[in-house]
């Protein structure tokens, strides 16, 4: 989906994911409602500074790779076309970094600046990148809540912040293509899911439709599985030498519930980042249940050992019919909760950095 290729402007990379052959996470459908473009867009720029003939281009949607929509000649050029809706492309002159954000839809856009300060070019004429950087400026001052550095210690205050700034921000600008993307920042920094769909709820059908719309929904409707705050149900499978240990038995512990398979070759990549919080934080009443969603017993036991996961772990051994999985309504792997002593999920799927950031805010 387009959105996706273009995410890292606004939010955090996302790491892939094994997906189970033949179900997938039921997300609540809207229609897709398509803005008719009328004129299309104009984008007129004066960029000083770049020798006759540099490119400038959009990043392709799906590949990523620069896509020539115009030259620079005596320090300009114009980029003709349309949207279907308002959204993001990604800018970029010479093709070279740095990408420039613009939420484009069609207006008549002219954008001004040198090539020694592309990070303060100015772009005017987009209503929605006006939007766009009424919103982004807001939000500036909280840039670390968003960060993926295990340092940035938790804010609740800043998180409350950040909750209002995107409130106010949709209740403004209901009909606004940048809304939802304060839905899906309201929901990564606080994890209220029913907040977010009080605000999607308030956006028109087409705006619901879009690329950032249909990806705010998913979240909302993830939010709904396992949700935080709720006590997670028992349950019990064998471990490597054929005993039951049943979750149950960790209270008292925090606990990593880590949904894998040896399979799965994402699991395999994110292995390095799980033993990493294993061993800074194991002796900090911390510990991890891995979960495998294998069928051959040695493969297990093999990557085990290889990847080096000493913690306990439990399978029974069924694949993607693993009787855990099915409870928890796991879908894709690698997949993992994070509960408390008493057994209340407080963190769902939580890999690498984030991951470290999650253990170092709780685990003093």
């Amino acid at each position: 989906m387009k959105l996706v290729h273009l995410f890292f402007l606004v939010l955090p990379l996302f790491i892939a994911a094994q997906q189970k052959p033949a179900s997938k996470v039921k997300i609540k459908a809207v229609p897709v409602i398509k803005q008719q473009a009328v004129d299309g867009f104009t984008i007129t720029g004066t960029v000083t500074g770049f020798a006759d003939g540099t490119p400038v281009s959009f990043l392709n949607d799906q590949t990523g790779q620069p896509e020539k929509q115009a030259t620079i000649q005596a320090g300009k050029f114009v980029i003709k076309g349309k949207m279907d809706q308002p959204g993001f492309k990604g800018l970029i002159f010479a093709d070279a970094q740095p990408l420039i954000p613009l939420f484009l839809d069609n207006s008549n856009i002219k954008i001004t600046g040198s090539k020694d300060a592309l990070d303060k070019l100015v772009i005017t004429g987009s209503p929605s990148h006006a939007e766009f950087t009424e919103y982004s400026e807001e939000l500036k001052p909280y840039a670390k809540l968003f960060s993926a550095d295990p340092e940035t210690s938790f804010d609740s205050s800043a998180v409350s912040d950040v909750k209002k700034i995107c409130v106010n921000f949709v209740k403004k600008y209901p009909a606004s293509y940048v809304s939802p993307l304060a839905i899906v920042r309201l929901y990564q920094a606080s994890g209220d899911g029913s907040a977010a769909e009080e605000l999607y709820n308030l956006l028109p059908r087409a705006v619901q439709s879009s690329y950032l719309g249909t990806y705010a929904n998913q979240q909302i409707q993830e939010s709904k599985i396992n949700p935080l705050g709720s006590v997670i149900g028992e349950f019990s499978q064998q471990d490597t030498s054929g005993k039951p240990l049943s979750i149950s038995s960790f209270r008292g512990k925090y606990v990593l519930i880590d949904f894998w398979a040896s399979w799965c070759r994402p699991c395999r990549m994110e292995n390095p980042n799980v033993v990493a919080a294993y061993n800074k934080y194991k002796d900090k009443h911390f510990t991890i249940l891995g979960v495998s969603l294998d069928q051959a017993k040695e493969a297990w036991l093999d990557a085990i050992q290889m990847d080096n996961l000493a913690w306990s772990h439990v399978s029974d051994l069924k694949g993607w019919r693993n009787a855990v999985a099915a409870q928890f309504k796991v879908t894709s792997i690698p997949q993992n909760l994070l509960i408390d002593p008493q057994g209340h999920i407080i963190g769902k799927n939580l890999r690498g950095e984030v991951l470290d950031k999650k253990l170092s805010s709780i685990l003093k």
